[in-house]
């Protein structure tokens, strides 16, 4: 469910888009979109899917110039590129190792802007267009525990303002996607990855074993992902597409955002406390 008023007109030809992340679960989801409106797509990951009708496998790693460059030297035309490739950083900030916190920022956002900068020459010249992948905690007020993940998501989201404030003027349209909960391997682990982050004896360890709940309740109503690469698909073909598309937000997590912000945490406190 796109979550505002769909733009009007679609592009009229296919094209190529390179998909990074298309390894996971919602980047293989937007891979078989692409393949399947006709597109050539150019699926990029650490260890990349195998080669199909319409697929080529790229390895690209985003944390490494030299890789994305090479992955990139060999197309020759890009009307898209879409940035699935990231990571999930939880557990609480006092006990994440600063070391660890920078590989989610590495990954999630400065990769994000290592892929676009090598394909910016491609797109400009095609006319093309970048889809960065953000999420619902990317405008949201972070929650516990979920620190070092929203503070690389509200990044890509400064990012992209930023970015597509400067692409306009040179005909290259920036998209922020921002999907709410969906079906991924990420998802299902996420209570046993809180749980783990803590110790017994950690302050934080009934916070962890609490959030870890919610967590599962949360992953037992996540979305198919072929409805989040419906929209992704949109985003890249509709004629003039919107600045952001959200995708099935999270309601309680919408009001949560929503309330004062003295409410919220009053509530919080006695929720998780």
């Amino acid at each position: 469910m796109v979550e505002e008023a769909e733009g009007r007109g679609r592009l009229e030809t296919s094209g190529s888009v390179l998909v990074t992340g298309a390894a996971g679960g919602l980047g293989a989801a937007v891979v078989d979109r692409f393949v399947a409106g006709g597109w050539q797509v150019y699926a990029a990951d650490l260890t990349p899917p195998a080669a199909r009708d319409g697929v080529v496998p790229l390895r690209l790693d985003v944390t490494d110039q030299a890789s994305v460059d090479a992955a990139l030297a060999g197309i020759d035309r890009l009307d898209c590129v879409v940035n699935f490739a990231g990571v999930l950083g939880v557990g609480p900030l006092m006990e994440v190792p600063a070391e660890e916190l920078q590989r989610v920022l590495d990954i999630n956002v400065l990769g994000t802007h290592r892929v676009n900068r090598a394909a910016f020459a491609l797109l400009r010249a095609g006319g093309g267009r970048i889809i960065n992948i953000s999420s619902e905690t990317g405008w949201q007020r972070a929650l516990p525990m979920n620190g070092p993940y929203a503070m690389s998501k509200h990044a890509v989201e400064a990012y992209s303002d930023a970015l597509r404030r400067e692409l306009m003027l040179v005909g290259v349209p920036v998209v922020v996607v921002q999907p709410g909960p969906f079906r991924t391997s990420m998802t299902a682990d996420l209570g046993t990855v809180l749980r783990a982050r803590v110790t017994d004896d950690s302050p934080f360890a009934t916070l962890a074993r609490r959030t870890a709940k919610g967590a599962a309740r949360e992953g037992a109503k996540a979305h198919d992902p072929a409805e989040l690469a419906e929209v992704v698909w949109t985003a890249a073909t509709v004629a003039r597409p919107r600045a952001r598309y959200a995708v099935r937000t999270d309601p309680m997590r919408r009001v949560l955002h929503h309330l004062p912000v003295p409410v919220a945490d009053r509530l919080l406190r006695r929720v998780l406390g």
